[in-house]
């Protein structure tokens, strides 16, 4: 399995706002850092669904912009432009970890 199909496939579900598809691409234990941070911003797969399903997936406006990859061992780095959270669209880095082809862990750095 190549390690960019959990973070295409998360990608995908994130833009059709598709939890159930969304949430299958993460692993049990996943753990979301806001960075810089000093302690996760979301911690297992359960406060992950909750969170988009209350805060993401309820915007209809929500999408995201992918404007490049790179895969560095098992990691993604995907430089994102994301819309309908404010006024104006965020310019991010999310970094997905992967482990027995799921998301493991995730960074997101924001401009």
């Amino acid at each position: 399995m190549s390690v960019t199909l959990p973070v295409e496939k998360q990608f995908a579900a994130y833009n059709a706002h598709d939890l159930p598809a969304f949430i299958a691409c993460f692993s049990e234990n996943f753990t979301a850092w806001r960075m810089p941070a000093d302690s996760p911003s979301l911690t297992g797969k359960t406060a992950l669904a909750e969170f988009y399903r209350d805060h993401r997936f309820n915007n209809a406006n929500l999408r995201a912009e992918l404007l490049s990859r790179t895969v560095l061992g098992n990691q993604v780095f995907d430089h994102e432009v994301i819309y309908g959270l404010q006024a104006e669209p965020i310019e991010s880095i999310a970094v997905f970890e992967i482990a027995d082809g799921l998301i493991q862990t995730a960074w997101f750095y924001f401009a």
